[in-house]
């Protein structure tokens, strides 16, 4: 007779990933490391056992996140991957060689946070957020179960108060700094350079594409205090696009020690070639540092094998549809420069939705006058903003900058997608379809047209 279960505990991977998701409501976002540092001490610091690769960053950090966890796998390493949000699947976040954590694992792990998360709601610290439990499980994933050679370990929001800086990496990386999260994070770039280069540790190694001379500042101060050597894009090393298109680009990349003639990436656009360039610089200093074993062909195939959903990503060819996650000023940006530099159509189409908190004005300056037409829509998301309300943006825009021929108000997202797919035309002329915004309208629909599914996404 099976041992009758211990009251309160979880069962199925489904119940942990309510009890974990139900906090994000209830309990919200608490910066800070106090809680997180104490609730490691009640597991025994499981995350000291581990090698952090550990990437903050406003646009890119999931792209250089799937890089170096490609081309190290391909170089033989055990590799765990931790990122956020997740697109289809709350197991998404916790990787191992490139497969999500199995459902036992997640309910094994969620039933040992669990009496700890309760025993600290009852104490002056007040209940565990939702990425606390989420950055603990990870730790405790990777440091108890799969002991993996190298963990890619993304943060969250900022760096500096973000759970995830509970770790000591080996190497830091702050891929570009941009306007997002300024409700959290500061209103200027200085102020969110100061947020993520908060992740730099005393005596690690960084690696930074931030370009922006308030934020290199605030970078070079913060590694100089530290005594941490700085790797910075456009001064330690380099790149070269040699070509771009939507299938394939290459790039050639110069560093303190070596040259590399020519690299494959197939991710589109040309952020994701600079995206490349900070893993190859990564890669480099974990050669030097850690006597890392990466050949030259290896890496390259890694770079060109390496995919990453929800960013630039054809999910439909009949019609063609584009799904990209540009959320902020900087990832608008970048979408309308791959749109220009890249992709061949008559008529661009764009569905849209935003959360509240962002700068959207900013951002939509970068794509309106390039729309054909707009359908604004929502996320199927507690925190998601009105669409006539971000249509009111819009129009409000559309005498500065131009912009569509129509604006289409339709919250529900599955009917806006419907709407988008009969815009595809009738063959005479090539429309080119693509969904933005926020991630959590991207996973909605990256799911209904892949696998005709609704995704779990969230952060």
């Amino acid at each position: 007779m099976a041992e009758e279960a211990v009251q309160g505990e979880l069962q199925t991977a489904a119940e942990a990933v309510a009890w974990i998701t139900g906090l994000m409501p209830t309990v919200g976002i608490r910066p800070g490391l106090e809680r997180m540092n104490l609730l490691m001490e009640k597991l025994n610091h499981p995350h000291r056992r581990l090698k952090f690769i550990h990437v903050a960053g406003t646009n890119g950090k999931g792209s250089v996140c799937a890089y170096l966890t490609t081309v190290l796998r391909d170089a033989g390493y055990d590799v765990g991957t931790f990122t956020s949000p997740y697109i289809t699947s709350y197991s998404n976040r916790f990787q191992y060689n490139g497969e999500d954590i199995a459902d036992a694992d997640l309910v094994k792990l969620a039933n040992r946070l669990k009496p700890l998360c309760e025993e600290m709601a009852a104490t002056e610290w007040g209940p565990l957020t939702m990425f606390e439990v989420t950055t603990a499980l990870a730790i405790l994933y990777y440091g108890t179960v799969t002991f993996p050679d190298y963990v890619v370990w993304e943060t969250g929001l900022g760096g500096r108060l973000d759970v995830t800086n509970v770790v000591i990496p080996i190497v830091s990386v702050i891929t570009n700094i941009g306007h997002d999260h300024m409700d959290l994070l500061g209103p200027t770039i200085a102020d969110i350079a100061s947020e993520k280069a908060g992740i730099i540790k005393s005596g690690v190694p960084v690696v930074t594409g931030a370009s922006q001379p308030e934020a290199v500042e605030v970078i070079e101060r913060t590694a100089k205090e530290k005594k941490a050597s700085l790797y910075r894009l456009g001064d330690s090393f380099r790149y070269e696009i040699l070509s771009i298109s939507e299938r394939e680009s290459a790039f050639s990349w110069a560093g303190p020690h070596r040259s590399l003639e020519s690299l494959p990436v197939t991710l589109s656009g040309a952020h994701q070639i600079e995206n490349a360039a900070v893993a190859v610089m990564t890669i480099e200093v974990l050669r030097q540092y850690y006597a890392l074993i990466v050949d030259d062909d290896v890496l390259a195939e890694g770079l060109r094998r390496t995919a990453w959903p929800g960013r630039l990503e054809m999910v439909s060819e009949q019609p063609r549809i584009l799904i990209d996650g540009a959320h902020n000023p900087e990832g608008m940006q970048a979408l309308a420069s791959a749109l220009r530099d890249i992709y061949s159509y008559d008529s661009l189409n764009i569905m849209m939705a935003m959360m509240p908190n962002k700068n959207h004005e900013e951002a939509l300056r970068h794509i309106l006058p390039m729309v054909n037409s707009l359908i604004v829509t929502e996320p199927d998301f507690h925190k998601r903003m009105n669409a006539e309300d971000l249509a009111a943006v819009v129009r409000r825009l559309q005498d500065q900058v131009g912009g569509p021929r129509s604006i289409i108000v339709e919250p529900d997202w599955r009917r806006a997608l419907e709407r988008l797919q009969g815009m595809a035309g009738d063959g005479s002329e090539r429309t080119l379809s693509v969904v933005t915004g926020t991630l959590y309208l991207i996973a909605d629909v990256r799911s209904w047209l892949l696998h005709h599914t609704n995704s779990e996404k969230g952060w």
